[in-house]
């Protein structure tokens, strides 16, 4: 017996755990696994957060930028407009032409989409009405764009400025 006692402590001794120890361990395991796997989804949800807030970011750069180009934009087509009967077929009036053009291939590449207009219903969220004309029917459709409206995905970077019909 006293060569069993002496074997305990001679276990504990040389560096072998008792229960007790093992399971206190074992428990401090678990609270810091725990901690740790709270710890990375608590970074995983920053750097998504951090994703989404870069990402709206952009978006509202580029519809910034967008918006303060609309005036150049309307300015070119208001002039394509007028262009007299004997011109359309210049050199010079082809080459205003391709810069719009170029414009709004640029602004579809960015993800910019001209708002639908003539013939569709209206929409409020789309369009602005700035007159509404008489008709026979009860629906109202648009009969005239008055000046473009641009989307970039679902937000409206200037509606659409229209005439309604009610048709």
């Amino acid at each position: 017996m006293s060569q069993n006692k002496k074997t305990k402590s001679m276990d504990a001794q040389d560096g072998l755990l008792t229960a007790e120890e093992i399971e206190q361990l074992a428990q401090e395991v678990g609270q810091l696994t725990e901690a740790l796997q709270r710890e990375r989804a608590d970074a995983t949800n920053i750097r998504r957060r951090h994703d989404e807030q870069m990402a709206g970011l952009k978006t509202m750069v580029k519809a910034n930028v967008v918006r303060e180009l609309l005036p150049v934009i309307d300015n070119f087509d208001r002039a394509l407009k007028h262009v007299p009967k004997e011109l359309e077929k210049n050199d010079y009036i082809k080459g205003v032409q391709g810069v719009v053009k170029q414009f709004e291939e640029t602004l579809g590449k960015m993800g910019v989409e001209k708002i639908k207009t003539v013939g569709q219903a209206f929409d409020p969220k789309y369009h602005e009405a700035v007159t509404m004309e008489e008709g026979e029917g009860v629906k109202e459709v648009v009969s005239e764009e008055l000046q473009s409206g641009y989307k970039l995905g679902e937000d409206i970077i200037r509606h659409a400025m229209v005439k309604v019909q009610m048709k």
